[in-house]
């Protein structure tokens, strides 16, 4: 039987559930309105660290770490990664397995990649491929800058589009339903996001790049599954930002779809406070990720969150493509998270 609904949407029968969770976060991050729900704080920017590129990753693999004796296991019961990063090859994520030892899969989706993860891992999970397996990802504020933008050192001055890149990392440990026991956490369904380009070429605006792609994958998951922002708590989106907030809600208002504002979530938008004057908030794989360990799937399991579409958007941009000329395509991918013993399905 088939498990497709619609035109990208996939039905997670059996319910993979979401077994533990690790958010890990730097200064800046906890100073935000979230600060004190994350796991672990990072003392600095180096993090124990000789450069910001190796404490990145020290940070991802503290995650996953954290992530597998939060839910009982031992790194070597997990049976694969998915895992990427913003940086070059994925140099964090492969780094990162190449320490912890656990078989590996590397994603790039740029700040997509979270719910990218959790799609194939569901997937994974779903169909009977790996009992245990963990999703992560990671950024950080200094080598992102210093790959995307410019040195540090240089001191530029950045425009009110620009968004601030989160230090911070998140892992998800997602377990088939033999394995999950009595997670209170569990994920129903993905959709595959399409990549969007209407031909934004500032790299100091990724939220307009990205809200495109956020209002098909959405628009999309809605028509496959005959719902709307009725049948969710919230509609979490990764790091849109202010400015691709605003954006979103347009271009859903021009396909006739009614939005609950006050449901429409961005995790770009929530990290950090407006006296941290990040302009339109912050960005990078961690965002999302860490978002969702620390805030999201807590209150899920609680029950005080009961069904969310959370999807993360990604910026699918370069050094060279934007030295080029080249415009910035988008895209994101959606997962429904529920609390079991929630909403029918």
């Amino acid at each position: 039987m088939s498990k497709r609904i619609g035109a990208q949407t996939v039905a997670l029968p059996s319910k993979p559930g979401l077994i533990g969770w690790a958010g890990i976060a730097g200064q800046k991050e906890k100073e935000g309105p979230y600060g004190a729900k994350f796991d672990q704080i990072i003392p600095d920017e180096l993090n124990g660290q000789q450069s910001f590129e190796s404490a990145e990753r020290a940070m991802l693999e503290q995650a996953i770490t954290l992530c597998a004796r939060k839910a009982g296991k031992r790194l070597d019961e997990v049976q694969m990664l998915l895992s990427g990063d913003l940086l070059n090859q994925i140099v964090s994520a492969g780094f990162a397995a190449r320490s912890l030892g656990i078989p590996f899969y590397g994603l790039y989706g740029a700040c997509s990649t979270m719910s990218e993860s959790l799609s194939i891992g569901g997937m994974l999970a779903d169909g009977g491929f790996a009992d245990r397996l963990i999703c992560a990802t990671c950024s950080h504020f200094c080598t992102a800058e210093r790959q995307y933008r410019a040195p540090l050192e240089l001191g530029n001055q950045r425009p009110p589009t620009a968004q601030w890149t989160v230090t911070g990392a998140g892992a998800v440990m997602v377990a088939s339903s033999d394995s999950a026991g009595q997670a209170k956490a569990v994920l129903t369904h993905t959709t595959c996001g399409r990549v969007i380009d209407l031909g934004i070429t500032d790299a100091n605006n990724m939220g307009a790049a990205m809200a495109p792609a956020a209002c098909e994958t959405l628009a999309t998951h809605f028509c496959d599954m005959g719902r709307g922002f009725a049948d969710y708590d919230l509609v979490v989106t990764g790091d849109l930002g202010h400015l691709g907030r605003e954006l979103l809600i347009e271009l859903l208002h021009a396909k006739k779809i009614d939005v609950d504002e006050n449901k429409l979530f961005d995790c770009g938008c929530e990290i950090f406070s407006e006296r941290q004057d990040t302009h339109s908030g912050g960005s990078g794989c961690g965002c999302a990720a860490s978002m969702l360990c620390a805030h999201l799937l807590p209150e899920i399991a609680a029950g005080r969150l009961r069904r969310i579409v959370f999807m993360a958007t990604g910026a699918l941009l370069s050094t060279t493509t934007s030295m080029q000329g080249e415009s910035v395509p988008g895209v994101a991918h959606a997962v429904v998270i529920e609390h079991r013993g929630g909403k029918d399905v």
